[in-house]
């Protein structure tokens, strides 16, 4: 259960720092659905894309002893599952995106909710 636990965390991380390098390397127009943006937005795509890799970087760094760095590696969900709070505050204000992003808003909803589970399970004390 651990070792599942910790590849799953280390994809998860390596997927983080692709679509963050995607974004740094190719900027906005990597986003399905996009339309031109001025230099403004551009760079603050690139700028959070950077925050990504990060997260990723993280992810990656608490996979390889999620037993020590667990409570980091939980904050980390936090945050991720923030990210699917933040979608439906943009959805409620001014409506759908792209269908991938709607599906990633359910992704980062119950992704950390599972991976919580799946490390409370994997690393909960014995009884």
């Amino acid at each position: 259960m651990q070792v599942g636990l910790k590849y799953v965390v280390m994809l998860f991380g390596a997927v983080c720092i692709a679509i963050g390098m995607t974004h740094i390397l190719i900027g906005p127009s990597s986003i399905p659905g996009s339309v031109p943006v001025n230099a403004t937005m551009d760079s603050e795509d690139r700028f959070y894309a950077t925050l990504f890799v990060g997260f990723g970087a993280a992810l990656i760094w608490c996979a390889r002893d999620l037993g020590e760095r667990g409570r980091l590696f939980l904050w980390l969900m936090v945050l991720f599952f923030c990210t699917g709070l933040a979608r439906l505050v943009s959805i409620a204000q001014v409506g759908l995106p792209h269908p991938l992003f709607q599906f990633l808003g359910a992704v980062e909803l119950f992704l950390p909710l599972i991976l919580w589970f799946w490390h409370h399970k994997a690393y909960a004390p014995p009884r």
